[in-house]
């Protein structure tokens, strides 16, 4: 079941900058012909400010943006989370699903990533067109379109999927945190094809954008179509690194 595999990742994956399962539970009952339905409970903690998506819904508004530094270190938290999934034993996992809107925000403006309900062993191996459809549709229904990687779209029938799905999904991530949206957030909203826009890799960046060139190329550097192009978590942490020092040095 679903659910109680979200339970395990939950015990699994330690991090402050993951949400905690405070508790779980099953209840369930068999009918009259024997079939067994079962609900599973999990409680969770509660964060007052909401989520990045409500934080980043509110600046919209009034077009106030993150400033620099503050858009990157709580990005640099993300990237930590994410690496705890991937640095998941005994194998790599997934989260699939990184969007603004399954990011909490705690005390200290500490990000919280959340919703483990669509993460999955990271690395598959794709044989065959069946196997291809299933990951798929599993991709449809449980990855955000605007956030979702190119290869989930159209999955080759003979293939490697692996973690930077969710590198793919960080860059979206920090477009919004900049932008307010993702770069295909629009896309979605006009009923245009985001599998379209996303395959096709264009990314660009408002006229007037307040943040300097260094921190666009951080966000191509994660929108990479080919996933064999794509970096690993260590490498974004690292180039993120980078950037805040040069701001640093600046200020």
């Amino acid at each position: 079941m679903k659910a109680l595999q979200e339970v395990t990742y939950y015990g699994l994956i330690k991090h402050p900058n993951v949400i905690e399962c405070l508790d779980s539970g099953v209840s369930g009952e068999a009918d009259a012909f024997s079939n067994y339905t079962s609900e599973v409970y999990i409680l969770l903690p509660y964060y007052k400010r909401g989520t990045l998506a409500d934080e980043l819904l509110r600046r919209s508004r009034n077009c106030e943006h993150l400033p620099a530094m503050d858009v990157l270190t709580m990005f640099l938290q993300i990237c930590e989370g994410v690496k705890a999934f991937h640095e998941a034993l005994p194998e790599p996992l997934a989260h699939r699903d990184l969007k603004t809107a399954n990011i909490l925000i705690g005390e200290g403006n500490r990000p919280i990533i959340m919703d483990l309900g669509s993460m999955s062993t990271a690395r598959i191996k794709i044989c065959g067109s069946s196997e291809a459809q299933k990951l798929q549709d599993t991709a449809g229904e449980m990855c955000s379109m605007p956030y979702r990687a190119p290869e989930l779209f159209n999955v080759e029938s003979y293939c490697m999927v692996d973690e930077r799905t969710d590198i793919w999904s960080l860059g979206c991530v920090l477009y919004a945190m900049c932008f307010f949206k993702s770069p295909f957030d629009v896309v979605y909203e006009r009923g245009d094809s985001v599998a379209l826009a996303v395959i096709s890799g264009t990314v660009s960046f408002p006229d007037g954008s307040p943040y300097d060139q260094d921190l666009h190329d951080l966000i191509l550097y994660m929108l990479k179509v080919n996933p064999m192009e794509r970096p690993y978590i260590y490498s974004v942490i690292e180039k993120t690194h980078d950037v805040i020092s040069k701001l640093q040095c600046v200020a």
